[in-house]
C-alpha cells in the first residue's frame, strides 16, 4: 500500500464547494487506481507554538485545517495517477480548488506499520 495525504485550510464558508469538488476528484482517483479516500474536516485542531497543523498551513482565522488521504496499490499506482491528472480534461473542467492551493502540504508515504 502506498499513500498520498495533504493537509491544508480551507474557509470555513467553502465547506460544501470543498465536499462537492473531493467527491468529484475522488471518483477519478479510484479510476485511476486508488482504493481509498478519505477526506478530513477538521475538529481539534491546536494552535502550537513551535509547529502544529494551523501553522503549517498558515491558516487564517474562518479556514479549518482539513487532512485527507488516498490509498493505492503501490507507489507506481499513485505516480501514474498523478501524470493523467496533469492532461485529464475533467480536473480541469472542476475549476478552481475550494481553497489557497500554495498554501496545501502534500507527499507520498510508504507504509512503515498496517495493523
Amino acid at each position: 500500500m502506498y499513500i498520498m495525504t495533504f493537509v491544508a485550510a480551507v474557509p470555513d464558508a467553502n465547506k460544501q464547494a470543498y465536499l462537492d469538488h473531493s467527491i468529484q476528484a475522488a471518483e477519478i482517483f479510484k479510476e485511476y487506481g486508488a482504493t481509498r479516500i478519505v477526506e478530513c474536516w477538521g475538529d481539534f485542531i491546536l494552535p502550537g507554538e513551535v509547529t502544529s497543523f494551523p501553522m503549517a498551513v498558515a491558516a487564517k482565522e474562518g479556514e479549518t485545517v482539513v487532512t485527507g488521504w488516498q490509498e493505492w496499490p503501490d507507489k507506481a499506482t499513485a505516480h501514474a495517477c498523478m501524470a493523467k491528472m496533469q492532461t485529464d480534461p475533467r480536473f480541469e473542467a472542476m475549476g478552481e480548488m475550494p481553497f489557497d492551493g500554495k498554501r496545501m502540504i502534500f507527499g507520498g508515504f510508504e507504509t512503515l506499520l498496517d495493523v
